[in-house]
């Protein structure tokens, strides 16, 4: 089993870690998240010992702030495996510069990967791909994009779980608002959203033939559709989009 090392012991080392379901090596900046995940997943924590966790690790998983690659870099200097980034906005130039010894990758996964129905971006270009999508693969999908497009995929699949939890509080709102309790509203939501996937998957992801079986002139579903065109739910959605890559 290749020797794993995460650097960063945050929300997405975590989720990546208990998808993986295998020991890690582990380090924090000093919060002692990294002896947490360790309890949960198995490996050791070696505090905020970087330049140790190096020298153990096959392949290192950057989860640390971005702004810390080159402080982080320096600490693990010499590193001659597998550098795979996390780190939002950081290039493949950058890690190259940062890593001139080792292989590196730029991915993206979102908190699925908790769940192994993640879906990871991966920059094309990386280096050892095939290595990368098995590792990942593991944990969902895996999609390559032009370095350049990961901004907009990840304005797609990276922050969709938190789009999905925020549509589906409001949705179970709705619901008990209308006299549903919370839990047979949470669970039809769920399930709603589970079956309609599946269904648009099946269809090829044709929106329009989805929408049409559901739609009757002037019935439930077409003023429900128009109240929330009215709303604003597209717009909102593609402003969403922008407000993402404008940090990007």
């Amino acid at each position: 089993m290749t020797r794993l090392g995460l650097i960063g012991s945050g929300n997405m080392a975590r989720a990546l870690a208990v998808g993986w379901g295998e020991p890690v090596l582990a380090t924090d900046s000093g919060s002692g998240r990294a002896a947490a995940l360790v309890a949960e997943v198995g490996g050791e924590a070696l505090g905020t010992d970087n330049a140790a966790l190096a020298q153990r690790a096959e392949v290192l998983v950057l989860c640390h702030k971005p702004y810390q690659l080159d402080a982080v870099a320096a600490q693990v200097a010499g590193f001659g495996g597998l550098v795979v980034s996390v780190l939002g906005g950081v290039t493949l130039a950058r890690l190259r510069t940062a890593y001139p010894g080792a292989s590196v990758a730029a991915v993206m996964p979102n908190t699925a990967v908790e769940v192994r129905r993640g879906v990871t971006l991966v920059a094309d270009g990386s280096d050892e791909p095939a290595a990368v999508a098995e590792r990942f693969g593991r944990l969902g999908t895996v999609v390559t994009l032009p370095e350049a497009q990961l901004g907009a995929g990840t304005g797609i699949a990276g922050v969709g779980p938190a789009y999905v939890a925020l549509i589906v509080e409001a949705w179970v709102d709705a619901g008990v608002r209308a006299g549903l309790t919370s839990a047979d509203a949470t669970a039809l939501v769920l399930d709603t959203l589970t079956g309609s996937a599946e269904l648009l998957r099946a269809r090829d992801g044709d929106t329009l033939a989805v929408r049409r079986g559901v739609t009757s002139p002037g019935g439930t579903t077409a003023r429900g559709l128009r109240a929330l065109t009215d709303a604003g739910l597209p717009s909102a959605l593609h402003a969403a989009m922008d407000a993402t890559r404008e940090t990007a």
